[in-house]
């Protein structure tokens, strides 16, 4: 008796499978500034010693990386201040929050550019149960950016998806 070969028939299908999970971006391209330092006692801003904080500043650790500004105390944090700490990182990107809302913001905003021409027509699974820092929203705004141009879409893994659209 002969044993026929095993075939990895999910590998020579046409599902595509997208990892929320890779529009996150790195971590360690990300750095958090509390503006609780700044602060006289930590809870108040007082503009000239404020000023004087900011400028002394060692910024060289935010060159080339993702700025996470927030106040870890409730303080009351005039707008104009993050816009001060701002002006300080031309060459960064600059959001507000903590690293974690930020990470969800930019995966968020690199799938609504991204390019879905790789997609048309195709049939695409969604990596599911990947990562506990994907949320619903990544899911929702993958699922937003796909409908309009694949065939098919779905959750989970190859060997056990749930269809969520199929043309």
């Amino acid at each position: 008796m002969t044993e026929k070969p095993i075939i990895n028939r999910v590998a020579q299908s046409a599902l595509i499978t997208i990892n929320p999970k890779d529009f996150l971006p790195s971590l360690k391209d990300c750095i958090a500034l509390d503006l609780e330092p700044f602060l006289f006692r930590g809870l108040l801003l007082k503009e000239k010693e404020f000023r004087t904080a900011v400028t002394e500043y060692d910024w060289s650790a935010h060159a080339n990386r993702i700025t996470c500004v927030f106040c870890s105390t409730d303080a009351i944090v005039p707008h104009w201040a993050y816009m001060l700490v701002a002006s300080k990182l031309p060459q960064s990107k600059v959001y507000f929050g903590k690293i974690k809302s930020v990470s969800q913001k930019i995966s968020i905003e690199q799938i609504r550019s991204m390019d879905v021409s790789p997609y048309v027509g195709k049939k695409i699974i969604l990596k599911g149960c990947a990562d506990p820092q994907v949320n619903q929203q990544t899911y929702l705004e993958l699922t937003k950016k796909l409908l309009p141009v694949v065939q098919s879409l779905m959750y989970g893994e190859a060997c056990s998806t749930v269809p969520i659209y199929k043309k």
